[in-house]
């Protein structure tokens, strides 16, 4: 009866990311409407914990390392678009990349370290500590030696599906 039910809704590490990306991406649109720069900023931090709130346990690992890619291609496909407008559409890509990039980087800063603190306490501790012990194990297999065998003379006659060719 005094059970703490938690949230049935539960993502993959591709559905947060998504997630954040279509938020980022939805800020930017909302940001140009209004002409208010930290609805970007905003939407992609509140998306960003979002994600890592709810975000399958053991899919933590994928989480943590991508904030930063999709703070990323967000902005890169929002100056894309942009940059088609303009006479220069590199110099214009370069310059909005390097404005919308630096006005942005508090915002990326947050959200990393928001991922980053709630998945640490989420268990993103125990998702290393296996990663290192699947790796250790894979590293410590003996692996079978293959040894030098040299290509067949016919090496790059067409054969068809493995079968090789009815000589005339």
């Amino acid at each position: 009866m005094g059970e703490k039910r938690r949230s049935a809704v539960r993502l993959t590490a591709r559905g947060a990311i998504a997630l954040a990306l279509v938020s980022t991406l939805a800020g930017y649109v909302l940001a140009a409407l209004f002409d208010i720069q930290l609805i970007v900023g905003a939407a992609f931090v509140l998306s960003s914990l979002l994600g890592a709130l709810m975000v399958n346990r053991r899919e933590l690992l994928s989480l943590v390392v991508t904030p930063p890619l999709v703070f990323f291609c967000a902005t890169l496909f929002v100056e894309l678009g942009r940059a088609f407008g303009s006479v220069s559409i590199v110099q214009s890509l370069a310059l909005g990349l390097y404005t919308s990039l630096t006005g942005g980087a508090p915002w990326l800063f947050a959200g990393s370290a928001i991922v980053l603190g709630v998945t640490w306490r989420r268990g993103l501790r125990d998702n290393v500590r296996e990663l290192r012990e699947e790796l250790k194990a894979g590293a410590e297999l003996p692996r079978p030696r293959q040894t030098f065998v040299p290509e067949p003379e016919g090496y790059f006659e067409p054969k068809v599906y493995g079968t090789p060719r009815a000589d005339d």
